[in-house]
C-alpha cells in the first residue's frame, strides 16, 4: 500500500534469483512496493542458500570469491534495476541498492573506486550505493553524489551520525547540480527494531513499555532529517521486521508511517501489511518534546542511549562483515 499522496514509499528487503524472475515483477506491477533493498546478510542467505545460482557458479570457476561473488549480485541487482525501471521513469522512486564491501568502511579511496565500479557494472541509472555511516564513509557519499551516483547511507543509529550524512549529501548534490546535473537522490537508513530487542528484555524487568526505543529513535532521526527540508534525501526505516514477540508482523511499518519517507521491510512483513486490509495512519512527526521526554525516561532508569547507539553499530558492522566473510569462504569452496 503505497501512498503518492502522503509521500510514502515501501521498499522490499529481500533478493534471491529465483523471486526475482516471479513475485517481485508482479510486486512491483501491482504497485505494492515501488524500490528494492540487499545488504550483505541478504545476499550471503540467497547465494548459500538458494539453487538458483548453481548455473552462474558453475560458469566463474577459476575466478575469486570475491569475482564470484560480484558476478552474481551484479546480474541479480540488473534484474530488479530493470523491473524497477518503469517506476524509476515517472518519479522519484524505482530504486535498488547494493552495498560496497563491508570491510572497506574505513577507506574512504576504496570505497569510492568499488562503488563507481559496482554502478558502472550494473549499468542501470536507478541503482543506490550503499555506504555504511562512518567517517571515511561521509566523505565517500559527498564523492559519489557530486558525481551522480544515487547513495544509501546504511547503519545510521544516531542523530549525529544522520546529520553527517546530510552534510556529506548535501555538498555531494549541490556540487552535482552545479555542474549541470538533473537527478540524483540519496537515503538514511536508519536501523529501527534492533533497538527494541537489545533494550525490551530491560525495560521489561523495570516493568516500563517495551517496544518503542526504536520507534522513538527512528522518529527523532526522522525530525532531524525533515528539518533540513532537502526533498531529494528521505529517510529510510530499515531493519523493521518483528522477531518473536507479541507484535504484529507489520508493527515497524504502521508505526513509522510517515510522509517523505521510505520503509523497507521483509517479504513476510509486507505481506502481512498488505493482507490487514487496514488503511494505514500517518504515525510521524511525533513532538520533539514527547521524543526527548522518553529518552529521559530512559537515563532515569539507568539506561544510556548513546552507549545503546554506539553498541549496535559496533555490532551492526560487524554482523554485515561476519556475514560477508563466511559468503567469501563458502564460494572459496565451490
Amino acid at each position: 500500500m503505497i501512498d503518492d499522496d502522503l509521500g510514502f514509499s515501501l521498499w522490499l528487503d529481500f533478493i534471491e534469483r529465483d523471486f526475482l524472475h516471479t513475485q517481485f515483477v508482479e510486486m512491483v506491477e501491482k504497485g505494492i512496493v515501488n524500490g528494492a533493498t540487499s545488504n550483505p546478510s541478504i545476499f550471503a542467505k540467497a547465494i548459500m542458500e538458494s539453487p538458483a545460482y548453481r548455473e552462474q557458479l558453475s560458469t566463474l570457476e577459476g575466478l575469486s570469491a570475491k569475482e564470484k561473488y560480484e558476478a552474481l549480485a551484479i546480474a541479480d541487482i540488473k534484474e530488479a534495476a530493470i523491473a524497477l525501471r518503469g517506476v524509476y521513469d515517472i518519479g522519484s522512486e524505482g530504486y535498488i541498492s547494493i552495498e560496497v564491501d563491508p570491510f572497506l568502511s574505513n577507506n574512504t579511496e576504496e570505497t569510492v573506486r568499488e562503488a563507481r565500479r559496482l554502478f558502472e557494472a550494473v549499468g542501470e541509472p536507478n541503482v543506490m550505493i550503499k555506504i555504511p555511516a562512518t567517517e571515511a564513509g561521509y566523505a565517500a557519499m559527498r564523492e559519489l553524489l557530486a558525481d551522480g551516483i544515487c547513495v544509501n547511507a546504511t547503519l545510521v543509529f544516531s542523530p549525529s551520525q544522520a546529520r553527517a550524512c546530510l552534510d556529506a549529501m548535501k555538498s555531494g548534490i549541490d556540487e552535482f547540480e552545479a555542474t549541470g546535473g538533473e537527478r540524483v537522490e540519496a537515503v538514511i537508513s536508519v536501523f529501527v527494531s534492533r533497538f527494541d530487542r537489545a533494550l525490551d528484555p530491560i525495560l521489561q524487568e523495570k516493568g516500563m513499555p517495551g517496544s518503542l526505543t526504536g520507534i522513538m529513535n527512528a522518529a527523532d532521526i526522522y525530525n532531524l532529517i525533515e528539518s533540513n527540508h532537502t526533498p531529494s534525501i528521505r529517510t529510510l526505516f530499515a531493519s523493521t521486521g518483528v522477531k518473536g514477540g507479541n507484535l504484529p508482523a507489520d508493527y515497524y511499518i504502521r508505526q513509522l508511517y510517515a510522509p517523505h519517507s521510505v520503509n523497507t521491510a521483509p517479504l513476510e512483513t509486507i505481506e502481512a501489511f498488505e493482507n490487514s486490509g487496514e488503511p494505514p495512519l500517518a504515525a510521524l512527526p511525533i513532538a520533539q518534546e514527547e521524543i526527548d521526554g522518553y529518552f529521559r525516561e530512559l537515563e532515569k532508569a539507568g539506561i544510556s542511549i548513546e552507549e545503546t547507539r554506539l553498541r549496535l553499530l559496533e555490532e551492526g558492522m560487524k554482523a554485515f562483515e561476519k556475514a560477508f566473510a563466511e559468503m567469501m569462504e563458502k564460494l572459496e569452496e565451490r
